[in-house]
């Protein structure tokens, strides 16, 4: 790959972030020896020391054998174990990848729709979700294995009957309940509300 796209990904991941966000990651970086003790090098080669060879479990095992903290053990990882799948700096590849199914892709675009009439937001594409954020991230979405998508929201289960607490979602912990989405009509305007009232959150 040549510098000029490298520039062209960075670029594309560095849209899909809040300004806060940015700020952070860069703040990873540029701190991670200081915060970790180790220089990312180091790291890396510990990590490849690892007995696991799933993901979850070699960031459980860093964790657990070395106190490296979920942040910095994605970024860890990511360099020890480079995956041949889109990273975060190729966010239309990732899009492509999660949303093949074109019902939940309907319901995502729905969605997006909805999202848009709110000023001062920035999406965001991750391996597992597709994110919303102001400020701090009101909402996510992932497809839903048989068709539809599992929309998050951060605001409280209670705030509509429709809304259930999550279970083990990989997105922002700020997000508080979820609704499952069968399809784009289920974007209705209490859907939009719920958006509204989580965005004025963020």
């Amino acid at each position: 790959m040549g510098t000029g796209d490298a520039g062209a990904k960075a670029a594309g991941f560095e849209e899909g972030l809040t300004e806060r966000q940015k700020k952070w990651f860069a703040s990873v970086k540029a701190n991670f020896e200081t915060k970790t003790g180790k220089t990312l090098a180091e790291w890396v080669s510990i990590a490849k020391t690892c007995p696991h060879d799933k993901p979850k479990a070699r960031a459980d095992w860093l964790r657990e054998h070395h106190g490296l903290g979920v942040n910095h053990a994605a970024f860890v990882l990511s360099e020890a174990f480079p995956s041949a799948d889109p990273s975060w700096d190729d966010p239309v590849a990732l899009r492509g990848l999660l949303w093949k199914d074109a019902a939940s892709l309907a319901i995502l675009e729905a969605v997006e729709k909805a999202v848009a009439k709110l000023p001062e937001h920035v999406s965001g594409q991750r391996k597992a979700f597709t994110g919303f954020s102001r400020n701090f991230q009101f909402a996510a979405m992932r497809p839903v294995k048989g068709g539809g998508a599992m929309l998050g929201l951060a605001v409280a289960p209670e705030a509509n009957a429709r809304l259930a607490p999550p279970k083990r979602e990989g997105w922002s912990e700020r997000l508080k309940a979820v609704v499952q989405l069968a399809s784009p009509a289920d974007v209705d305007a209490e859907i939009e509300a719920l958006l509204k009232q989580a965005w004025e959150k963020s």
